[in-house]
């Protein structure tokens, strides 16, 4: 099974290549914002929720890894963050998925390398309860807190990192450039991710038929994959390297 699978990555790269690239920071003398996606508990800590990982993952441990690297490099330059801090209600379900990371669970926090950016300046902390950080921005009089963290800083360029690939890491970089395109996210102009710095869950078909209700299947480094080559055809810049002047 495992040589099947990897003749289909194989397959995949070879048909649908990413071009990654190094990526060299400040790029173009432009300013520079890092946008770290859903790195909590619920997600990211073994054992901490429905879509926490039952045993260690690499893959999310190297995330977490060169998150924090990053992390501390653009802070010691005071280069604006963003984390996404996924936070949902009790009472709104968010199909398909069980409920996670609920409010005063501990699920919806930073993971414990991270906690230190609670008290970072240059970092702002924006709670989502949906897929798309986007979206999940939107304040109750309709303007935007991602919008505004662009502006506020004049963002120019957004590397974006965490989990899960593809769905809030995809989700919310597909929207941006969008918004990008639509003329309400000036003056940002480029789109970053960074391959290494992001992940996602592995559930085969085997598993997944199991569980009750069944489950949609999800292996991961196929998903992993086809996240960034999504976010690449919308017109992303996918990165495997990050270096800071």
């Amino acid at each position: 099974m495992a040589e099947k699978g990897d003749r289909f990555m194989a397959h995949l790269e070879a048909e649908l290549p990413l071009g990654m690239e190094a990526l060299v920071l400040p790029f173009e003398d432009k300013r520079v914002g890092l946008v770290i996606v859903d790195e909590v508990n619920g997600f990211c800590t073994v054992g901490n929720g429905n879509l926490a990982p039952t045993e260690s993952v690499e893959a999310v441990t190297e995330m977490v890894k060169h998150t924090d690297h990053l992390a501390k490099q653009f802070s010691a330059r005071t280069w604006p963050i963003i984390a996404f801090l996924d936070t949902h209600q009790e009472h709104k379900p968010e199909p398909p998925y069980p409920p996670h990371c609920i409010e005063g669970t501990g699920e919806e926090n930073l993971v414990p390398e991270l906690l230190w950016l609670e008290s970072d300046p240059n970092t702002t902390l924006m709670r989502k309860d949906c897929i798309n950080g986007f979206v999940g921005g939107i304040r109750d009089d309709g303007s935007n807190i991602v919008i505004d963290w662009i502006k506020n800083n004049k963002i120019q360029q957004i590397l974006v990192v965490g989990i899960c690939t593809d769905i809030c890491v995809m989700d919310f970089v597909v929207t941006a450039l969008s918004a990008r395109n639509h003329g309400i996210m000036k003056p940002l102009e480029d789109v970053f991710v960074f391959s290494e710095a992001c992940a996602t869950y592995h559930l085969p078909l085997d598993v997944a038929k199991t569980l009750k209700p069944p489950a949609f299947p999800h292996p991961q480094d196929i998903t992993h994959y086809m996240g960034l080559y999504f976010a690449k055809s919308r017109g992303a810049r996918i990165v495997n390297k990050v270096s800071l002047l």
